[in-house]
């Protein structure tokens, strides 16, 4: 009998690990089957941040979220394609986040805002059109110029996850 039980009690363990090893992901299940195409032209960098290739960041972030993760194909003309996303890079703050006793900050955090809209191409009004913000924080007694890249990217990916979201979110 309790060879029986242990074998139950293992395999619901192994059951409800296998469980949590689900994910979930949104890979283009729930787009309409009329949206096949997106064009996601570069966002000006409009906040004088003086990182060059923020606009570029950006843009990688874009295509790897809307096109790389879901069954979207990018469309190099917007007129053409089934919907877009387009805006520019507002605001970028690079400000310190905590100071140690001697009064200098020893991490700083990297705040990014981009305003974007997503439109159907189909449609008179666009799905949303608003504000989008990313912060990440990096050790400025370390590497500080790789530091900041790395935050700003950190910020940036966030931004493009959260424009997906909201995009998938009403689909």
């Amino acid at each position: 009998m309790t060879f029986s039980k242990s074998i139950i009690g293992v395999s619901i363990l192994f059951s409800l690990f296998l469980a949590g090893c689900i994910s979930y992901s949104f890979t283009g299940t729930s787009i309409p089957s009329d949206v096949r195409t997106i064009h996601i032209p570069f966002f000006p960098d409009q906040s004088q941040s003086g990182l060059g290739d923020l606009s570029d960041r950006l843009n990688r972030a874009l295509i790897n979220r809307f096109v790389n993760q879901s069954r979207l194909s990018l469309s190099s003309d917007q007129a053409s394609s089934d919907a877009y996303v387009e805006g520019a890079i507002q605001n970028y703050v690079n400000r310190p986040f905590s100071v140690r006793g001697d009064e200098q900050a020893n991490i700083n955090e990297v705040q990014i805002t981009v305003r974007a809209t997503f439109q159907y191409q189909k449609d008179d009004e666009p799905l949303w059109n608003k504000n989008f913000s990313g912060s990440a924080t990096y050790n400025t007694l370390e590497n500080p110029v790789d530091g900041e890249i790395e935050a700003a990217e950190a910020a940036l990916q966030q931004i493009a996850n959260n424009m997906f979201n909201d995009a998938v979110s009403n689909w």
